[in-house]
């Protein structure tokens, strides 16, 4: 019985020197985790506690594509012009004609303005020339923009008249380049309107390059203000494009109504310039959305009027891919698709690619950088660019210098 006894007493000894074993280690290794951080001020040795609670609250990085949230438009950074503070007013006009599709006609508009300002002179709403058209089909420009609109914004910017004056100039076209000058103005345009009484602009369409260009320079309030804030759709061509991007967000419920927008060109061969390709063609843009995390149920929109063969590969990955002809009612398809002239077609794709939650530009050009212009006066800066070299699978990787840079022209407009 006494052996008994002294080996209970024995057990219960080593029990209770494990117990204390076990309790040492759990407050040494799992209570109190310390770290010992290199010296970066005055304090030497500095440490930080880490518990388990703290480590379990470690933020965890989503690999969505998606941006959660839209990014609240910016405030314009001008203030309305006075017409008051210009020059002495004239009796003469200044005309001239919208050329090369959507992406150009804002800064067509405002170089008119521009130029009816400096003299003084009343500016004659444009014309449209039509994209595609041989011979050249000149639009009025309420078939596609809002005359009312725009007659609105441009009060008291300049005088400014719907209708051709009773006796048009017919002298030569002077050629206008974009964004012009006063210096330009003055040397270029004056001489012969002061002589004439009116002058006819050819103004040119501006470039990618020159967008670029503008990214240190302040733009005037009334450039802001035309460009950014004077055209808007028509109401027919309004309710065409709100329609198809209701449509595409209907098809898009398993991602909560997103749906990404790409400018896919016809034509593309995949030709570089240096280490960047200035297009992509269907396939590649399918596996550039798929390795940054797009799933295979996303709507797609493509800025194509009907599918054909070489869009079956982009199809396989993103069986919800949807082009105009697929998009349009019947009666919206005969007056906007069904014809040689294809700037009605442009508009579309123009504004849809500005509204839609994701943008990517398979194609490097002006219709890339007046989209993007768009898209940050509204807020939409997800903007997505394809690479030849893709290093990573996170998409903020892939974002257009437009935004990560901010080296767009509407950064001079918008706040």
């Amino acid at each position: 019985m006494a052996m008994d006894l002294r080996q209970i007493v024995a057990a219960l000894l080593t029990l209770s020197m494990f117990l204390m074993l076990a309790n040492m280690i759990k407050r040494d290794h799992f209570d109190s985790l310390q770290i010992n951080l290199p010296v970066t001020s005055s304090v030497e040795n500095d440490v930080i506690k880490v518990t388990e609670r703290s480590l379990a609250k470690l933020p965890v990085v989503s690999k969505s594509p998606w941006k959660e949230d839209l990014e609240a438009a910016p405030k314009p950074c001008w203030s309305k012009p006075e017409i008051s503070k210009i020059g002495q007013q004239s009796k003469g006009f200044i005309t001239f004609s919208l050329t090369g599709g959507p992406e150009c006609h804002a800064s067509q508009i405002a170089d008119g303005v521009a130029v009816a300002r400096y003299l003084g002179a009343t500016l004659v709403l444009p014309n449209i020339v039509a994209m595609g058209s041989k011979p050249r089909v000149r639009r009025y420009l309420g078939d596609i923009y809002d005359v009312e609109k725009i007659l609105n914004t441009l009060d008291d910017i300049v005088r400014v008249t719907k209708y051709q004056p009773n006796e048009p100039n017919k002298g030569k076209l002077i050629r206008v380049p974009s964004r012009v000058s006063g210096n330009y103005i003055e040397q270029n345009i004056a001489p012969v309107f002061r002589k004439r009484g009116s002058s006819r602009l050819e103004i040119y369409c501006p470039s990618a390059q020159m967008i670029d260009e503008e990214k240190t320079k302040h733009l005037d309030s009334f450039a802001c203000l035309t460009m950014f804030g004077t055209l808007q759709l028509q109401p027919e061509l309004q309710q065409v494009v709100e329609s198809v991007v209701n449509r595409l967000r209907n098809f898009s419920q398993k991602t909560n109504g997103k749906f990404v927008a790409v400018d896919l060109q016809k034509g593309c061969l995949g030709s570089a310039q240096g280490a960047r390709k200035m297009c992509y063609h269907a396939e590649e843009v399918g596996k550039f959305l798929k390795k940054i995390g797009f799933d295979r149920d996303t709507t797609i929109y493509l800025t194509q009027s009907q599918w054909s063969s070489s869009l079956d590969s982009l199809g396989e990955f993103f069986p919800n891919t949807y082009t105009k002809e697929s998009m349009l009612s019947a009666d919206k398809k005969t007056k906007f698709l069904n014809s040689e002239i294809s700037d009605m077609e442009k508009v579309i794709d123009f504004y849809i690619c500005s509204q839609s939650d994701v943008f990517v530009p398979a194609t490097f050009g002006l219709f890339y950088s007046t989209v993007a212009g768009m898209r940050i006066a509204s807020g939409r800066n997800q903007i997505l660019v394809p690479s030849q070299i893709m290093t990573s699978s996170v998409a903020t990787e892939y974002v257009s210098p437009y935004i990560s840079e901010k080296n767009h022209l509407a950064y001079s407009c918008c706040c």
